[in-house]
């Protein structure tokens, strides 16, 4: 369901729309220093300009309000062993909070600061299924094409449209819940990986259920429509999402990378899910495994943009937005559109691979903007610590709206 982690524990990424690995038996705690570290750091703030005002229930972002915030984001820190976190709250008229907390790298000690770039996993499947939305658009696509229209050898590519792809609901087993793929990971977790590689791990497994049966989240399916992007669009795709999303969208930051390059500065990233299931650096694993459903890197500022762009769907013509937005229930409280997540009202995705993860979502009512970015994916009694920040947060500032993720039992270990 999210890409790797099998353990049951790791539910709440299952479906979630997180990239999670089959984890190795005998998973080891994160270290402790960290933890400390990360409940005792002071918060970095920075200054933001005033937005214009909205409503809804969504509350000043006071002092006072900024307080509970505080000590409610240190709690799961402390609880979930975190070692650093971002955190970015505002609505228009309500002021904003943006703050760091802990640190961004163990073996200096160095604090996590707002300006960090950082690695954002499924939040990568909002700018693929964005650029397919574009060909949409543009006419050079549609949503019930069926696959095997521009992949080959893909089961049930006669049957199974982008749609359905895109809503996951294809019924292909996911890449990375295979046993193999994930031993060739984390034997060599800085080696590439092809697409067809990728598209290999899963073809070997028979389907799972009819096209458009039900809900199953599965990174195959957003390494499919990335070749639909490249085959119609006839350029890469980072190259594409690059052109088409990004610069379009204003960001800055935001890129896809084509190895294991990762811009400074960053802050390290630290994942269990590894050979020996001991804690380890993930920094400069290579993402290539995660291609289209996970490979990309971003920052703060433009995760807080891409929030209302993504959401409210400027980059879109209305009819298509209308329909990216047309969610199928996935989870109790979650429905899941194209490519995108409503849970409680709160519109985006989530997103985790080897040590990080993120939240990036969006509160049409209030216009509210919450962006959660972390250096760890280990999951805490079941879920997953990006949930749990934002159940956090939001049972603060919007009690009517709490985001969260219930855990999905995992198949296999």
């Amino acid at each position: 369901m999210t890409a790797y982690r099998r353990r049951s524990a790791a539910v709440a990424a299952a479906a979630v729309g997180l990239l999670l690995l089959p984890v190795a038996a005998g998973a080891g705690p994160a270290v402790a220093s960290a933890r400390d570290a990360a409940a005792s750091a002071p918060a970095a703030t920075v200054p933001v300009p005033s937005p214009t005002p909205a409503s809804d229930g969504f509350p000043q972002l006071t002092p006072a309000v900024a307080r509970q915030l505080d000590d409610a984001i240190r709690k799961v820190m402390t609880e979930a062993k975190v070692p650093g976190v971002i955190v970015a709250l505002s609505a228009p008229g309500k002021g904003e909070y943006v703050r760091s907390f802990g640190i961004a790298d163990k073996a200096t000690g160095a604090p996590m600061a707002p300006g960090l770039n950082m690695r954002i996993g499924s939040e990568t499947k909002t700018f693929t299924v964005t650029a397919l939305l574009d060909l949409v658009d543009e006419g050079e696509v549609g949503l019930d094409d069926p696959i095997g229209k521009y992949v080959e050898g893909v089961p049930n590519g006669d049957r199974i449209t982008l749609r359905q792809l895109a809503e996951m609901r294809s019924g292909l087993f996911n890449y990375s819940a295979d046993e193999s793929f994930f031993k060739a990971l984390t034997s060599d977790p800085r080696r590439p990986f092809t697409p067809q590689e990728l598209l290999a791990y899963s073809f070997k497994h028979p389907v799972l259920f009819e096209p458009g049966a039900k809900f199953d989240y599965c990174n195959t399916n957003l390494i499919l429509l990335g070749l639909v992007v490249e085959k119609v669009s006839g350029i890469p795709l980072a190259d594409y999402i690059d052109r088409e999303v990004v610069k379009p969208a204003g960001l800055r930051h935001t890129l896809f990378p084509t190895g294991a390059e990762f811009p400074s500065p960053h802050a390290h990233g630290y994942t269990d899910q590894t050979a020996t299931g001991k804690t380890e650096d993930a920094t400069d694993w290579n993402p290539s495994w995660g291609w289209a459903a996970g490979a990309m890197i971003s920052d703060l500022t433009d995760l807080r943009s891409w929030a209302k762009t993504l959401a409210t769907g400027t980059l879109l013509t209305p009819a298509t937005q209308a329909e990216r937005l047309k969610v199928i229930d996935a989870l109790p409280g979650a429905g899941y559109g194209l490519g995108i997540f409503n849970v409680q009202g709160w519109i985006g995705h989530n997103g985790s691979l080897p040590g990080y993860q993120s939240l990036t979502v969006y509160l049409p009512q209030a216009q509210a903007t919450l962006v959660v970015l972390l250096n760890t994916d280990i999951a805490y009694q079941g879920s997953e610590p990006s949930t749990l920040f934002g159940r956090a947060i939001t049972e603060i500032v919007t009690p009517g709206h709490v985001f969260t993720l219930p855990a999905q039992p995992v198949t296999g270990h």
